[in-house]
């Protein structure tokens, strides 16, 4: 059986640096009950600080884990921003207590292989692969997999144009998904988005290098991703 191999881009994505992505820009994900609630709550207070919500989702363990997903309309999320929106939304949440028992709040940022929520995440992922669930049957199936090759519209009118990977013989590899039919979508984890990240991180040191006005900026590592070197093992000695 041949190899599948990823079809060809006509066009360079565009960087997603480049992409104009509003603080306010609508999701066309949203949650039901209890995390809805929280959402309604959430949006306004991470507004104010400079923060979109992306996502809320609520777990059960141990304890009830309550997860909010946020970030800085550039997809940027540090452990100081996770930090300042959980002590900004803590006392929110005590005030209202959307949920009757005890639980945990986790706030986070989006992650590599990130939930897709608004249109520019989409435009922002133009080349890479992703998993989508939708809302209804599309094609006779709800659930796809491919390469987003772009993006036609704005807002829920937005149609997001896929190039399947799990077609079967009989089915159309090219599919045409508009965004309020989407239930669920997010990046899948590929060396392709690895790389691309591991870019945008080194283009955001050197910038603020530059801003840093000659100021030395630590640098880290190349991160857990990085390829290691195997330990050789000692060989026996011989008797």
């Amino acid at each position: 059986m041949a190899e599948e191999a990823k079809p060809a881009q006509a066009d360079t994505p565009p960087s997603p640096a480049a992409i104009a992505a509003p603080l306010d820009e609508p999701r066309f994900h949203s949650e039901t009950g209890v995390a809805a609630r929280v959402a309604r709550l959430a949006g306004p207070v991470l507004a104010d600080l400079g923060y979109r919500l992306v996502r809320v989702r609520l777990t059960a363990g141990d304890g009830p884990v309550l997860q909010i997903m946020a970030e800085r309309p550039d997809g940027a999320m540090s452990v100081d921003d996770c930090e300042k929106a959980s002590l900004a939304l803590s006392p929110v949440l005590d005030l209202e207590d959307p949920l009757s028992a005890p639980y945990r709040l986790e706030m986070s940022s989006p992650g590599i292989d990130r939930p897709l929520v608004r249109v520019s995440d989409v435009q922002r992922a133009i080349g890479h692969e992703a998993r989508i669930e939708t809302h209804t049957l599309l094609y006779g199936r709800k659930r796809f997999r491919g390469w987003i090759e772009g993006v036609e519209g704005e807002g829920q009118q937005a149609v997001v144009a896929l190039r399947r990977m799990d077609a079967r013989g009989d089915e159309e590899a090219d599919v045409r998904l508009p965004v309020a039919e989407i239930d669920e979508a997010r990046l899948v984890l590929t060396e392709a988005l690895i790389r691309e990240a591991l870019r945008s991180g080194k283009a955001k040191l050197e910038e603020a290098a530059e801003e840093a006005d000659g100021e030395e900026i630590p640098r880290r590592g190349p991160g857990r991703f990085a390829r290691k070197k195997p330990a050789e093992s000692p060989r026996p000695k011989r008797k």
